[in-house]
């Protein structure tokens, strides 16, 4: 992809978002090379000039994407919060202005989650487990494990919340709402305190009332 690094930072985030709404809304099997140039305004053969394929567009666009929100986090994300709720919250805020800021990338990773097809399905779990250790392991650092009742692994929970947001993505596909995020992301918010309730020891205050 050395022809694609070559040409300007602007010209490379328009073909980048391009790909990102063509993939986004047809998924990785039926949005084909001529689509993709479509959305760019670019000749066909430049995307095979600039990618070599469309599978190599299709991870480097997982790979930057995951790149654009882990460096906003490590940017914003807090290091004196140790709540584990308070940190996904923050997190996730931080995925949503990503997402704002990108809306294409916002639709590819909703379609993403359900891509079946076999050219890239095995790619993308290998890159979406390395993404999650990375997520993971921001997760359980300096967290304060304290506040969990003594029966609940935390280790669990913080898959469980993974399932979750994974489930929120795969909602907002399914139902072809990606254009309600904020509403999704909310709900999401909702869970969160639920399971705060639920896997966290009663305060003080709680148990006297």
């Amino acid at each position: 992809m050395e022809n694609f690094f070559k040409i300007r930072a602007e010209k490379q985030e328009h073909i980048i978002n391009a790909a990102y709404t063509a993939f986004g809304r047809q998924g990785y099997k039926k949005a084909s090379v001529a689509d993709i140039a479509d959305a760019a305004g670019i000749a066909k053969g430049m995307v095979t000039y600039y990618f070599g394929s469309k599978k190599n567009l299709y991870l480097y666009l997982y790979e930057f994407g995951q790149k654009t929100i882990v460096e906003k986090v490590l940017q914003h994300f807090r290091s004196d919060v140790t709540d584990f709720f308070d940190k996904i919250r923050m997190a996730t805020e931080i995925k949503v202005a990503v997402a704002k800021e990108y809306p294409g990338l916002q639709q590819f990773f909703v379609s993403m989650v359900s891509e079946q097809d076999e050219e890239v399905a095995a790619d993308i779990q290998g890159l979406a487990n390395a993404s999650f250790q990375l997520g993971y392991s921001a997760l359980m650092d300096n967290t304060d494990f304290s506040k969990f009742r003594e029966d609940i692994d935390p280790q669990k929970v913080a898959r469980l919340v993974h399932w979750a947001g994974n489930g929120v993505l795969m909602d907002l596909q399914l139902r072809e709402n990606a254009d309600k995020l904020d509403e999704y992301v909310q709900e999401y918010y909702d869970l969160l305190d639920m399971m705060k309730a639920i896997f966290y020891k009663e305060v003080e205050e709680d148990v006297k009332s």
